[in-house]
């Protein structure tokens, strides 16, 4: 196990989910788990970081389901995993915190729901699910998280540097580290 300084131990690659412009300034990375509800309270500022921003800024969402505390934490993470492997990651991914407190709610039945509402092939998720790629993805995107020294969801890094503090001052971050170059 590697010690950490709150820096960021893997770097992004072309395995990441990434939005925005792979050159930007800033790159934030966020370990997040779905059934969080301050993960989901932050996705709507992560969302408008990114217009205001724009290709300046570059986000990257990787898996840290808190399955200790959250029983759907792994199998919503699953779901995103595999719509990735069919190019939906993205929608998935906003679908699951926009719609959070419904889906976590109906539980599993929730997130059946969200599939069908992106009009995603059902059995083509369940088969990528059941082939163990997505967890196997989802536990490289935990392990890394722990040896970056994520404790807890969400958790952001912006230029490979921890963010401490309250994710609402994440702009405040962002516009510092554009400013520093």
């Amino acid at each position: 196990m590697n010690a950490h300084d709150d820096t960021l131990t893997a770097p992004v690659s072309e395995d990441d989910h990434v939005r925005g412009n792979p050159d930007a300034a800033v790159t934030v990375i966020e370990y997040g788990d779905y059934q969080c509800g301050y993960c989901a309270m932050a996705h709507p500022l992560v969302r408008q970081l990114q217009q205001q921003y724009g290709e300046d800024l570059r986000v990257v969402f990787r898996h840290f389901p808190l399955t200790g505390m959250h029983e759907l934490a792994m199998p919503a993470a699953q779901v995103a995993e595999a719509a990735g492997e069919h190019g939906d990651f993205w929608a998935m991914h906003d679908w699951l915190y926009d719609n959070h407190d419904r889906w976590v709610a109906d539980g599993v039945p929730g997130l059946q729901q969200g599939l069908q509402q992106l009009g995603l092939d059902e059995s083509a998720v369940a088969r990528t699910i059941e082939s163990g790629e997505p967890a196997e993805r989802i536990g490289q995107d935990m392990e890394s998280g722990r040896r970056s020294g994520v404790n807890s969801t969400p958790s952001f890094f912006i230029n490979g540097r921890l963010f401490e503090g309250d994710f609402r001052a994440l702009g405040q971050q962002i516009r510092a580290a554009l400013a520093a170059g």
